[in-house]
């Protein structure tokens, strides 16, 4: 049974060029007799919820949501959920229930986007409805992106507008770590292929910072405004999140600002390293590195990424050879050939994108230096952590 006055609360998407509401999700709620507001959440997840009733819940609440449609600005989307299990049981000639609840109330299509929840359903029948509603001008987003294997077959066989990001997925990895750079790989997946990011559960400063530096389209979470009842203006949270938006900028700049700081010790570093390799100096010779304490290691390749040396690190009070990777070519690494594009002519130094190294698990950048003549190219690896 069914408790309560079924009705439709209101999260607000916050633009993240902007500031303002450029739309809102409907999420269910059922009044109670004393007036509180409970999520219907626990009512689909539940499989001893009958089927025919939760249908019929769904239907009230989406009719609820677009019957008030016309009280936000006509700039604002809606973003209403869709179960892929109902959706597979239409026929393939039977008018879809929601595009119909659109008609009643006059509502464009444009202004809809069809949220496509759980990883159940048939994905060949779904991506025919999903057509459908492309067809009629819907958008259509994929919920809890990431959560799932399937998901990424989704992706290719819907071919989604947006993309929400699994909450749960991205709560952790804004606490950094190995789920950081899964995370990261998905919004770069999702903007090679034209999608839009949405970062939903955002309730704090740092998450929002994770959001952004995802490059979400959206942020929806408790740090903005839970789901409620009424509409908030469509500038509620412009001064917010200006300053949230300004001190995220000032923590970036102040990365760039230690990594610039690093490119002009690193000048230093390699005019030590190769001017001890011109020599051909023992090792002996090399001096102690205390006052650069993000060093890793360095080594030698030739201009073909050919490593000549073993990796050189200093390491209790010491300078260690480690001849493992002699004679390993590192031609197809993404930092070589940056370097022999860009460095090489002119023998400047240069600075890999930061990477996880396979070895030690750190987060690493190489920075490279072409020299005798171009023949020879010292690497150094740089604890990049700290930045």
């Amino acid at each position: 049974m069914i408790d309560g006055q079924p009705l439709a609360c209101f999260q607000p998407f916050i633009d993240t060029a902007t500031g303002l509401i450029a739309g809102v999700e409907a999420l269910g709620r059922l009044r109670q007799a004393d007036g509180r507001l409970v999520s219907v959440g626990p009512l689909f997840s539940d499989p001893k919820t009958n089927a025919v009733a939760l249908r019929r819940l769904d239907r009230q609440l989406r009719d609820n949501a677009l019957s008030r449609l016309h009280e936000v600005p006509c700039d604002w989307f809606l973003s209403l959920n869709i179960s892929p299990r109902w959706i597979s049981r239409l026929r393939a000639d039977q008018p879809l229930p929601s595009l119909k609840q659109l008609s009643k109330y006059s509502i464009d299509p444009q202004r809809i986007v069809f949220e496509i929840t759980e990883l159940g359903g048939d994905i060949q029948r779904l991506a025919q409805v999903v057509a459908r509603y492309r067809s009629a001008g819907a958008r259509i987003a994929i919920d809890d992106f990431g959560a799932g294997y399937s998901q990424l077959d989704r992706v290719l066989a819907l071919q989604p507008d947006i993309l929400k990001l699994d909450m749960r997925l991205f709560q952790a990895a804004a606490l950094g770590g190995p789920s950081s750079d899964v995370v990261k790989a998905l919004a770069q997946m999702a903007e090679k292929t034209g999608c839009w990011i949405i970062a939903e559960g955002v309730e704090t400063d740092v998450q929002l910072n994770f959001a952004l530096e995802c490059g979400s389209r959206y942020v929806q979470g408790f740090l903005f405004a839970p789901a409620q009842e009424n509409f908030f203006a469509s500038d509620a949270f412009v001064g917010r999140f200006a300053q949230l938006r300004q001190r995220y900028v000032q923590q970036k700049l102040a990365e760039r600002g230690r990594l610039m700081s690093m490119r002009q010790q690193l000048g230093e570093l390699m005019t030590i390293l190769q001017t001890w390799a011109q020599a051909c100096a023992p090792l002996s010779a090399l001096p102690q590195l205390d006052t650069f304490p993000w060093f890793l290691r360095f080594y030698q390749c030739d201009r073909h990424g050919t490593q000549l040396t073993p990796n050189l690190e200093w390491r209790d009070n010491r300078w260690v050879a480690d001849n493992r990777y002699l004679g390993h070519n590192w031609s197809w690494r993404p930092y070589f050939y940056h370097l022999l594009a860009e460095g090489w002519d002119q023998r400047r130094l240069t600075l890999s994108n930061t990477y996880r190294d396979a070895t030690s698990n750190q987060y690493c950048l190489t920075a490279g230096q072409f020299f005798d003549n171009g023949e020879r190219l010292l690497l150094i690896d740089i604890d990049a952590g700290g930045l």
